[in-house]
């Protein structure tokens, strides 16, 4: 007697895997305009609401944050939820849209082309191009309701009457010429910063056009909380200068 051979399979089993469709794998280039739509998203939420990485433009921050004509300028990582859950405190840097009367140096870094222009514009938004305001940056030296003023007698910078405590000016720069002038620049005050305001200076004290510079406006050179982007916290860019901002508060003892 033949001995049948036990069938592994079910019948009809073969025949049904063979009859099956195989999935159609869908195409990179086919995905590849919803990866890039889901990007410029996702880029768009995190410059709107979270962070977003500003260039310095001018040496008015040195040596803090580096920035020089025909030199690899800093860039600079802004967040933006700190603000949204507090005010800024003495000490911080920050980037803010400069007030009208901060805009005579200012010029549109946008194309004469429309073209070209619109298409700046829209790089913009998704973070692509830089911002065509006057974004500035400098550090919170007094919030609402302080008086700071400077002079040279006082040796320095008061707030409430009180002189500050500034490690960031502690570089050799500095030093040398707060031995000729403790202002670092002209005497100034007293200004009350109204509530809702504060008052920046650079720490490149020397070479810095800040609140002192605007003090005839109708901010007596303040600025509004609700012009500022954010607050400065890592240097991203050059790799050399990587770090931590340092934002010590100088009316601290």
């Amino acid at each position: 007697m033949e001995k049948n051979e036990p069938d592994d399979e079910p019948v009809g089993r073969k025949d049904a895997k063979a009859g099956k469709p195989k999935k159609k794998q869908r195409s990179f280039w086919r995905e590849l305009p919803i990866l890039i739509v889901v990007a410029m998203v996702l880029s768009f939420l995190l410059q709107t609401f979270i962070a977003r990485v500003y260039l310095i433009p001018s040496e008015s921050m040195e040596p803090t944050l580096h920035g020089c004509a025909g030199c690899t300028n800093d860039r600079i990582l802004v967040e933006k939820l700190s603000y949204d859950f507090g005010d800024p405190q003495p000490g911080d840097v920050v980037v803010f849209l400069g007030p009208p009367s901060w805009d005579s140096d200012y010029h549109s870094i946008r194309s004469d082309n429309a073209i070209v222009r619109g298409l700046q514009n829209i790089g913009s938004v998704f973070g692509l191009v830089p911002p065509d305001e006057n974004d500035l940056v400098k550090r919170v030296i007094a919030v609402g309701g302080q008086t700071v003023q400077c002079r040279k007698a006082d040796g320095g910078v008061t707030v409430n009457g009180k002189l500050l405590n500034e490690p960031y000016l502690n570089n050799p720069m500095m030093t040398a010429a707060k031995q000729a002038n403790p202002c670092l620049g002209p005497e100034f005050g007293p200004i009350t910063v109204p509530k809702g305001n504060v008052w920046v200076m650079g720490d490149n004290r020397i070479n810095s056009a800040d609140s002192r510079y605007h003090m005839g406006d109708s901010l007596q050179g303040t600025v509004p909380i609700d012009n500022i982007r954010g607050k400065a916290k890592f240097i991203v860019l050059p790799p050399g200068r990587w770090g931590v901002i340092s934002s010590p508060n100088p009316q601290a003892s």
